[in-house]
């Protein structure tokens, strides 16, 4: 592996959840959530370590034993709700670097989107290889151009956008989907943000891909979506 491989792999994934409780260990089609974002990652060259953040004793000895590593476990004041997890990036990169050396980049991958596929990391990587060292962040189409949403001021609607819907409907949307983040450790530190004011997509066309879990209803949909590529 180059030196300009070299990528650490984020898994964050936090004991507590209020939406859908212990979702990170939540079976889906025989597998717990967090291990299909795991075996998605695994055997990718550029990909020197596959870390897990995690403050939950449980999800640390799963990860460990289907391939990824978990050093130390999440700091108290960084598994909370309020948590972001840009400090739980930095605090993770900090860490493994003091440890190993510096990486090129941090790959942080949310365990709440399984179906995304090896190819499309791939894809990422190569699109941040290739970036000059910009942000890369995974987008979806969006089904609703927001030029014809509203908000309720008072009691009344009133365009969400201030330009008519005719001069924004023939262009793209895009939105973000939570599936694919990477960027190099300097961006972060000095940003403390994924994103820049040039920032590549990498777009996600599945639906499928994109579809990130948050609630019983996203897993129920998952679950239907797992069952049926298996018949």
């Amino acid at each position: 592996m180059n030196d300009a491989d070299r990528l650490l792999a984020l898994i964050p994934a936090r004991g507590g959840s209020k939406r859908l409780p212990r979702k990170n260990l939540l079976p889906l089609h025989g597998r717990p959530l967090i291990e299909w974002t795991i075996g998605a990652v695994k055997g990718i060259a550029d990909v020197c370590d596959i870390l897990v953040s995690t403050d939950d004793a449980e999800i640390a000895r799963l990860a460990v034993q289907v391939g990824a590593s978990v050093p130390w476990m999440r700091p108290p004041e960084l598994a909370s709700d309020s948590a972001g997890s840009v400090d739980v990036a930095i605090h993770a990169l900090d860490r493994y670097e003091a440890e190993h050396g510096p990486v090129n980049g941090l790959l942080l991958l949310q365990p709440t989107s399984p179906f995304r596929t090896t190819s499309s990391i791939r894809k990422g990587i190569d699109l941040f290889k290739h970036g000059g060292g910009l942000p890369v962040l995974g987008v979806s189409p969006i089904r609703m151009n927001p030029a014809w949403t509203y908000l309720i001021d008072d009691g009344l609607l009133v365009p969400f956008a201030d330009a008519p819907p005719s001069s924004l409907i023939s262009l793209p949307q895009y939105i973000v989907n939570g599936a694919f983040y990477l960027v190099t450790g300097n961006h972060l530190r000095e940003y403390k943000s994924f994103t820049g004011s040039r920032t590549i997509p990498l777009v996600f066309e599945s639906e499928v891909e994109s579809l990130d879990i948050d609630t019983a209803l996203d897993f129920a949909v998952a679950e239907a979506i797992a069952n049926g590529a298996s018949q």
